[in-house]
């Protein structure tokens, strides 16, 4: 059974969360709370699997509660999905380089949440389709963050022709766009990012984009 912790400071937003996880029959909220400082001491009582962390909260936001778990808890220990109300939240990056696991928007279905909870539980990453367009957008705002080393040694496997198709796919092109450009067939496209995304252990284009964006990977 995978345990969940709440954090967020509405408590109809933590009603409706409870409700998809217990609804789950490997999910079971573990506990709740609407303070990120009261979620940081809950974390030593309590045992956990995954934190659902709202990103806007009053006294510390949840990037730097985030952050500050990360201190704490290694991935292995403890994973963190972070939430936010913004379908285009400038703090997509932010909370990814802080230790987030993945990021969904609270729009998403409950099947999409769920499926993402348990991904990142089995120590994958997952993040929302709007997440991903957020993080597309925010790309150019962070050209001068430093590249996360171990990201990017993973990267360095890659052929030129695959990190070349990787950093289109970070621009928010897709296949038939990219294949255009590099006068290719889209199935061609598909196959170069399908190694890419074996070679550094993504399990979809979303992982692929944010463990680039942390390698420093730009288009």
């Amino acid at each position: 059974m995978i345990r969940v912790l709440l954090v967020d400071d509405q408590e109809m937003i933590r009603t409706g969360l409870r409700t998809i996880v217990d609804a789950h029959p490997d999910l079971e909220v573990a506990g709740e709370t609407g303070d990120a400082f009261a979620a940081l001491k809950l974390l030593g009582d309590l045992q956990v699997d995954v934190v659902l962390m709202d990103i806007r909260m009053p006294g510390i936001d949840g990037v730097e509660a985030t952050r500050r778990i990360r201190l704490a808890y290694s991935p292995e220990q403890l994973r963190i999905l972070v939430l936010t109300t913004f379908d285009q939240d400038e703090n997509v990056l932010a909370a990814v380089r802080a230790g987030a696991d993945g990021f969904f928007s609270k729009g998403a279905s409950p099947a999409e949440l769920t499926r993402g909870i348990l991904r990142v539980a089995e120590g994958g990453r997952a993040m929302s389709a709007t997440a991903v367009d957020a993080l597309f957008d925010h790309v150019a705002d962070d050209r001068g963050a430093p590249a996360d080393p171990k990201a990017a040694a993973l990267f360095s496997a890659l052929t030129p022709r695959e990190l070349e198709i990787v950093q289109a796919i970070v621009g928010g092109l897709d296949n038939a766009q990219i294949a255009a450009d590099l006068f290719v067939s889209p199935f061609t496209v598909k196959t170069h990012a399908n190694r890419a995304m074996m070679k550094v252990g993504a399990r979809d284009r979303a992982q692929l984009v944010s463990m680039a964006v942390l390698a420093g990977i730009r288009p």
